[in-house]
This record gives C-alpha cells, structure tokens and sequence, in this order.
C-alpha cells in the first residue's frame, strides 16, 4: 500500500428528489475517480433531504435495506467501476418501523464490507432525530479496504469523544465523518472538533457536510467540508460554503507513525483509571 492515498469528499446540494441526488453522486465519483480519488465519502443522508427539521412519518419512505437495498447494490457496481472505496450515508430499514441512520462502507472491488449504525441520536429543535432514528447497535466497527482501515462517526456522534478513541484503538487510520450541520448553534465547532478528533487519535479525518436551505425548514447548510491531518492542520481549504464542490486531497499515511513516535498518546494512555467514566 502507498504512502499517500487519494481521498475524496462530495458535498452536494439537495435538488427535490431521490433519484436526482443519487445521479449525481455517481457523477460526482466519477469526476473524483478520474482525479485519482482512492476513496471516496458522501454526505449523511445523502439521497435525501435532511428530513429530521420536520417530524412526518412520511419520510419513513426513504428507507432501504442495507445491503441488499437498490443504492447499495448500484454503489457496489460504482465503487467496482471505477476501482474505489465507498463510503455510502443511507436511511436503514431492519425491518418495518426499525430504522437507523447508517453508512455503508463498500471496498474497491465492489464487495460490501459492512456498515456503522449512528449511535448518538439528537433531539432538539431542527434535528429530531429520535422520531426517525433507533440509536446503533453495532460499535464502532472498522473496516479493511483497499486503502487501509477506515472508520465512520455520524454528524451529532462527533461531539462524544469516546468513539472517536473507539475508533483509533481499533487500528483506523482514516475516520469519515458525514454530516448535515447548519449555521448557528454549532458552525464554530465546525474547525475545531474533528482536528482536535485528529489530535488527539493520531489519525486522518475527512468530515463532510451538505449546503443550501431546503424547504422543510430554515436551517442553512453550510457546507466547508475538509480533510485535517493528525497534526490538526487542514490539508488544503475547506470547501466552499454555499456550493456543491468535490474536495480531494492527498493523504500521507506516513505521517501517522511520525505523530504517534512524538507525541505517544496511545503509549501513554491510562485505561486503569478510566473505569469510572463508564460507569457514570
């Protein structure tokens, strides 16, 4: 495996339907893939509008199986197309009238490796996500792929930092974290959390984030999707933040043994004494 790996993100704007949104994060792989994107990761929710500004039983509509569902079936063919990593944001049905908010992670050869259920569930005012969502039951799994070992964390869940350690102990060097954020509450943690995640895990972060107002309510998505390395600096700009844009960088995966030789945080660890932060 090579030192830098190509990665990708596609932030996109919500059209008004279903099947317009999934054409053109095909499209967008392609582009990425033709850039060299080794992997790539969608926005959470990606076919779909962010719903949760609203609570109607309605958009229980939007599910779909996971794996055996049409969007992971066609993004398997994507992903083997044009020999990249996927990384797919769907709305799950287990079965009728359980539903999770969950990513697909797909290998460069089209094979489904799995998925991660988001496991921090909101529930204030713009971001019902109690009425749609049943909180993961499957950790914080972590996936080998062509790429290495990648790791997802779903938008709210990036505010708990446990999982983001969950994570890095579980050897991932890459963690994606899609999003639907908008401006107001929470956009100046926007640069500060997922690069203080890469710090303090020594590992890679791509966070994505989808832009425009759409018309179930007010909140503005404020796109500025990036990539921050384990030093917690951003590699290269942050997307835009009213466009759709595909942001690719090059990850230098030989940074992550020169930050962990320095600093050591794993060495230095001391889950001895952290049994009472579990318990509480």
């Amino acid at each position: 495996m090579s030192d830098l790996v190509r990665a990708g993100l596609i932030q996109q704007r919500w059209t008004g339907d279903k099947e317009s949104m999934i054409r053109g994060a095909v499209e967008a792989i392609g582009k990425a893939a033709s850039q060299g994107a080794q992997v790539i990761c969608l926005q959470e929710l990606f076919y779909g509008p962010y719903f949760c500004q609203v609570q109607d039983a309605d958009y229980y509509s939007y599910t779909e199986g996971i794996p055996d569902g049409p969007t992971t079936k066609l993004m398997q063919e994507v992903a083997e197309r044009h020999g990249v990593v996927l990384v797919v944001p769907m709305y799950e049905v287990e079965q009728p009238g359980v539903y999770y908010n969950t990513a697909a992670v797909i290998d460069a050869d089209g094979t489904y490796l799995g998925k991660h259920r988001k496991n921090h569930i909101p529930q204030v005012k713009g971001f019902w996500e109690k009425f749609y969502f049943r909180p993961g039951n499957l950790g914080y799994p972590v996936f080998d792929t062509a790429v290495g070992r990648i790791g997802v964390y779903i938008c709210y869940e990036r505010h708990f930092p446990e999982g983001w350690r969950a994570l890095g102990l579980a050897g991932a060097k890459i963690v994606f974290n899609p999003s639907a954020t908008s401006r107001g509450l929470s956009e100046y943690l926007w640069r500060l959390e997922q690069p203080a995640a890469a710090v303090a895990n020594e590992y890679f972060v791509g966070t994505i984030n989808r832009v425009g107002v759409e018309p179930l309510g007010d909140n503005d998505f404020y796109g500025q999707s990036y990539f921050a390395d384990p030093r917690g600096q951003l590699i290269g700009e942050a997307a835009s933040d009213t466009e759709e844009e595909i942001v690719i960088r090059d990850l230098d995966m030989g940074q992550l043994a020169e930050v962990r030789d320095l600093w050591a945080f794993y060495r230095d660890r001391r889950p001895d004494s952290y049994g009472s932060l579990a318990e509480a």
